[in-house]
This record gives C-alpha cells, structure tokens and sequence, in this order.
C-alpha cells in the first residue's frame, strides 16, 4: 500500500514570507526553488504535480518538504558546511589591507596582488578575496583638482567666469595657451588598418621625425581658432602670435586669457602691450589653467589627431595640424555649451 505522505502547513506569516521569497529577485535562485516547492504543497499539490510543476528531483522535492515540516522557513536555509576551516587568520587579513594602504618599498610606487600574497605568504586569490571585501583597489589610481594656493583665486576666477557669460560690448573673449612637444613619430613598420575584428595596429617601435609646438587661441563666444606652428614655444614667438590676433580681430577690445608661463609675462610683452589699449591679458590663477577654455580644444586635438598618428617628417606633421584647423573652423567651431546641472559650486 502506497504510503500517504504527510501534510505541509504554515502559518499566514510563513505564507507571506515564502511569497516574497518566491517573488525576490535578488535572492539565489535556490532559495526562490525551494519556497515554490511549499507553496505548491500548500496548494494541495501531489509530489508528482510539484515535480512536473519544478523540474526539480523527486529526492529534492522530498528533501525540502521534510525540512519545513520540521524547522519550517528556518528550514530552508542552507545549513553549516564541514570542511577545512579558513586558514587565513585576523592578522593576516589586516596585514593585507595595511600593506595595500601604505607605500611600497623596493623602489616601487603601487602594489601588485601578487606582491602583496608574497609579502603576507598566502595566495593571491585570497589576496584579492579579502580586498575586494574591503573595497581596496591599490592597482587603480584617481586624479583630482587640487585647491590653488593662489591668494587671488575667487577674484581671478570670477573675472574670467565673467568674461565668457557676459563679455563686454564690442570685445572678443580669446583663451590662448601652447602645446608643445608634439612629437613626429613614424612606425618601423606599416601601419595595419582596421579590418573586422580587428582594430587598427601599430608597431611599438617608432623613430622620433622631430617635435613640433602649436599656439593656438580658441574665440570664446564663436569657437573660432587660429593657430601658429612653431619650433620651440618663446616669448618672441607669443608676442608674433599676439600681433596676429592684433590684425586679425581689428577694430575689437580683445580679452585674452593666458596661464601664468614665464613666456606670457615677458618684460618684451609688457612693453608692447602698453601701446596697445584695445588688447588686456587676464591670468588664470596659480595652478588653473583649466579654466582656460582652449584646452578643451587641446584635448580634442589630441583625441582627433595626434593619438595614433604616424609622420615621416615635421613638415608633415604641421601640415595635418593646419589642416585639421581649417576643417574645425568650416565644420565643427561653436561655443563650448555649459552642461553642469547640479548645485552652484561653493568656494571654501
């Protein structure tokens, strides 16, 4: 004679409990397994009804129906495993963490995982493990602005704020600076195009076609740039390149927004423009040039250009450059649009 098995019965808490976690997506998948297995037992379910229904073994079924008759929700939880105990002590792990937080030694600057296992004696998984639950990152390595020391900031800061959202009349707002260094490297082997699957390659071995500088000013309010190539980055060469913006922006007061570089106070600069009321350089303070909107233009000269870029020659090299600026100027030149939607920034 067949044996009748038992029935399940739970309490209107317990129903509710086995609902939600039936219903929870954020609990494992076992769990949600095994409260349906109840659920349906109290539906009045056969075993083979909540097989079918499940997909789960008749011994699983059994086992978990077993369990909840005699623990109930408690039941369910997965109990203590045996096996071998963690052999990574307190001070172990403490250790890890101390090491991560401090500064290498050997002539190093960061700390590998590995270096870490080796210095501590345990694996480097458990390296990892004991981290990651700490929520250490030593490999990773964030930049941020640090405060200037310059005693003028919040008025310097304001004065050029000021002059991009509401520049005075009849006057063009110009932010000037240079990017030197621009180095003419050539592979020692074709460059491989892109193809699919496959992205653009390099060789890793280059040979140097010399280096080029480039000044540029970025017109605030129309995004207009005008640039000069030049060998190395003097106060003769800015002056030329302010005399330039002189005869390019006639009959304009001009605004021009410069870093504090040497090349930019120079005593020749000083002297010229004391017979040029129509031009005023105003200074970023100390250690904030990137309030010095041309170099959101230098970064995408970059992006746009030099990244990957392969010249057998200087002369090639400007030549793209001058050529990438006319583009700009024909296709692209607009005023940079403020996106920040938070809270006003505070100065402390």
């Amino acid at each position: 004679m067949a044996r009748i098995p038992q029935p399940i019965t739970a309490t209107v808490e317990e129903q509710q409990e086995l609902l939600v976690m039936f219903r929870s997506h954020k609990i494992e998948k076992r769990y949600s397994q095994r409260a349906s297995i109840i659920l349906l037992s109290l539906q009045g379910k056969s075993l083979e009804e909540i097989i079918q229904d499940t997909g789960l073994s008749r011994p699983v079924v059994n086992k978990w129906r077993q369990r909840f008759r005699r623990y109930g929700i408690e039941g369910l939880k997965d109990g203590a495993r045996s096996g071998k105990p963690s052999v990574i002590t307190a001070q172990q792990k403490a250790l890890v963490i101390k090491k991560a937080c401090e500064k290498p030694t050997g002539g190093y600057t960061n700390w590998s995982q590995k270096r870490i296992a080796e210095q501590v004696g345990i694996s480097q998984s458990k390296v990892h493990q004991i981290l990651r639950k700490a929520d250490l990152k030593p490999h990773k390595i964030d930049y941020w602005c640090g405060k200037s020391p310059d005693p003028e900031f919040e008025a310097k800061m304001i004065n050029i704020v000021g002059l991009y959202l509401t520049p005075p009349e009849n006057a063009i707002v110009l932010c000037v600076d240079e990017k030197t260094q621009i180095q003419a490297l050539d592979r020692t082997q074709p460059v491989l195009p892109l193809k699919e699957k496959m992205p653009k390659r390099l060789t890793t071995t280059y040979k140097r076609n010399g280096t080029v500088a480039l000044i540029a000013s970025l017109a605030v309010h129309s995004g207009e740039i005008l640039a000069k190539p030049m060998k190395r980055n003097t106060a003769d060469n800015f002056l030329q390149f302010l005399r330039k913006l002189d005869r390019h922006y006639t009959n304009k007061m001009l605004h021009i927004i410069v870093d504090n570089y040497s090349v930019h106070k120079n005593q020749k600069v000083n002297e010229w423009l004391k017979g040029k009321r129509k031009i005023k350089l105003h200074f970023t303070p100390t250690y904030a040039s990137w309030l010095n909107q041309v170099e959101i233009w230098f970064n995408m000269l970059s992006k746009d250009v030099l990244k990957g870029g392969v010249w057998k020659s200087d002369e090639q090299l400007v030549s793209q450059l001058l050529e990438y600026i006319t583009t700009y100027n024909q296709t692209r030149a607009k005023p940079f649009a403020w996106t920040y939607t938070g809270n006003a920034l505070t100065i402390s």
